[in-house]
């Protein structure tokens, strides 16, 4: 049988200040602003391009069957 814990019996206690930041209340709000916020002031004229979706799970998995791959050539097990 499966055991369901709460999100704040998995988080230890020393991340427990930071618990709210996962809510879904504040997940759909804008921080508040903070004095070190600031401007990233683009170049009059400047476009931005569109880049290429990354995958991480994709990279992921291509980066371990890259290594395993190398192991198995130099015999490493």
């Amino acid at each position: 049988m499966i055991e369901l814990r709460t999100v704040k019996e998995m988080v230890p206690r020393q991340f427990h200040k930071y618990l709210k930041m996962f809510e879904k209340k504040e997940s759909e709000r804008m921080p508040t602003k903070k004095a070190w916020d600031y401007a990233i002031d683009l170049r009059e004229g400047f476009v931005l391009k569109k880049g290429e979706d990354i995958s991480v799970v994709k990279d992921r998995e291509r980066g371990s069957t890259e290594v395993c791959e190398g192991s198995v050539e130099e015999g490493v097990h």
